[in-house]
């Protein structure tokens, strides 16, 4: 069910006057309904559904080779503050003889991002449902971002990046899959 547009921009219009400004001044004037519409989209997610994204776009291929997707980007916003991150995401997975059409990885993880989110949670996600989706041997997700809730308010720090991580089956069981899975996006085990 798609969110109350008129109730979030009478929202938003109040937010405005209690921020003490004037909605009814010539910048403000569409505001509420431009942030209802925004808001909207940036929590589509919530109305979207995993499996009817993925639409049979797993096919039959023998191989146990690892696939990787690198450098999706990812715009999504923190639970806490409402305020955007941004970064990068990668995908491995190695194959229990079921692939992924390469747009289906992307296109969950815009699903999972266009909610309010953690990145530790959204991290998870994504490595779940790509294991359950394909019955995969092993996954392995990172993601990198940058936060603006500590970009510009709290500790000001604009040149941090958060690095989170979930590895399932053989990503997590073998030492020697991960470091492949690392290197492959260009990163180095700890």
């Amino acid at each position: 069910m798609e969110p109350n547009s008129g109730n979030i921009a009478r929202l938003v219009r109040e937010l405005l006057v209690e921020l003490g400004e004037d909605p009814d001044r010539e910048g403000l004037l569409k505001t509420p309904e431009r942030v209802a519409k925004a808001l909207t989209f940036l929590t589509s997610g919530y109305r979207t559904d995993a499996k009817q994204l993925i639409n049979g776009a797993c096919f039959t291929q023998e191989t146990s080779s690892m696939v990787i997707v690198k450098d999706i980007e990812v715009y999504s916003m923190c639970e806490h503050h409402m305020l955007p991150f941004f970064g990068r995401c990668h995908i491995g997975y190695i194959p229990s003889g079921r692939v992924f059409g390469v747009s289906k990885l992307a296109r969950l993880v815009d699903m999972y991002a266009r909610r309010l989110q953690l990145q530790e949670r959204l991290t998870e996600q994504i490595s779940r449902v790509v294991m359950e989706s394909i019955d995969a041997r092993g996954v392995g997700v990172m993601i990198e971002a940058r936060h603006l809730c500590m970009m510009m308010r709290g500790v000001e720090k604009q040149n941090s990046t958060m690095v989170t991580s979930s590895v399932l089956g053989v990503f997590r069981d073998s030492l020697p899959t991960r470091e492949e899975f690392l290197s492959l996006i260009g990163r180095r085990a700890p």
